[in-house]
């Protein structure tokens, strides 16, 4: 499949989320240790490593899902805490898809998507429904709006996720594996509905096993051993020529599984003319 081309250009200098020295630990276990990392407006981060690396934790910790015990987590340069009872309203400028797609089996796809503007936002029903039905239509699905979860594909059910989590129109986009529940097709048309949102300027942070569309819509790989961010650099860097013996020994393994083809090829990366908000 051919990739859209994405120019250079200027990110803010200032990061929308920041988060520094970031600690969390379950019982005595520390799953993440010291974690320094930052996104800018329109950047796409995306998160390798192998599982129990720390990449669902340090998602959960950005969302708020999870209280860190030490460092700092910072939303559009103020600072945010698990306590505060600013952390609802900071929740709501971040969307979070997750491995299972977490649907309320109950209620149609358009009542699915249209809930968290209704309830968190405040808006109207009419108006709820209106953005419901347009992001619907952005990602293909909207003749699906009157469906039930239970009568949708995989990548369907993914894709309505997603529209779920873009409803409340979030700052950054966190996105923890969501692929890795479906099958080769269905995996496809959820990575293809990303490098939409990736061309569209969204700014993403994705915890995801799939290589070789990290290596294509990404600005900046993070890969991440033992909760602690072993190296970090462009794709180029960190799949062309990786540092750290870790980061080597990890892709190496990946390669070795990997089916023959599968490997990036060179110059293939999605190119976005978006420009940063000045």
């Amino acid at each position: 499949m051919a990739t859209a081309k994405r120019s250079a250009r200027t990110l803010k200098v200032a990061p929308v989320l920041e988060l520094k020295s970031m600690k969390k630990r379950y019982g005595g276990k520390l799953v993440l240790d010291g974690i320094n990392l930052s996104l800018a407006e329109h950047e796409v981060v995306c998160l390798i490593g192998a599982s129990g690396s720390g990449k669902s934790t340090l998602l959960r910790c950005a969302d708020l899902l999870e209280p860190i015990d030490a460092g700092q987590i910072s939303l559009e340069g103020e600072r945010v805490a698990f306590e505060d009872r600013s952390a609802d309203a900071t929740r709501r400028k971040l969307g979070i898809v997750f491995q299972g797609f977490n649907l309320f089996p109950h209620l149609t796809v358009l009542e699915n998507v249209a809930l968290a503007p209704r309830v968190a936002l405040g808006l109207t029903q009419a108006a709820a429904e209106r953005r419901a039905k347009e992001l619907l239509k952005s990602l293909g699905l909207a003749e699906k709006a009157r469906e039930y979860p239970d009568r949708l594909s995989g990548g369907q059910q993914q894709r309505v996720a997603i529209a779920r989590a873009l409803a409340t129109e979030p700052k950054v986009l966190l996105l923890d594996e969501i692929t890795s529940a479906l099958d080769p097709v269905l995996v496809a048309e959820v990575l293809e509905t990303l490098r939409s949102l990736a061309l569209s300027g969204m700014t993403m942070l994705i915890a995801t096993h799939e290589m070789a569309f990290a290596a294509d819509v990404a600005d900046r790989i993070c890969y991440l051993e033992d909760g602690r961010l072993i190296e970090e650099g462009t794709p180029e860097k960190i799949f062309g020529a990786p540092r750290d013996p870790r980061t080597k020994e990890f892709l190496r393994r990946v390669r070795a599984i990997s089916a023959p083809g599968a490997k990036r090829r060179a110059g293939t990366r999605v190119k976005r003319t978006v420009r940063a908000k000045r």
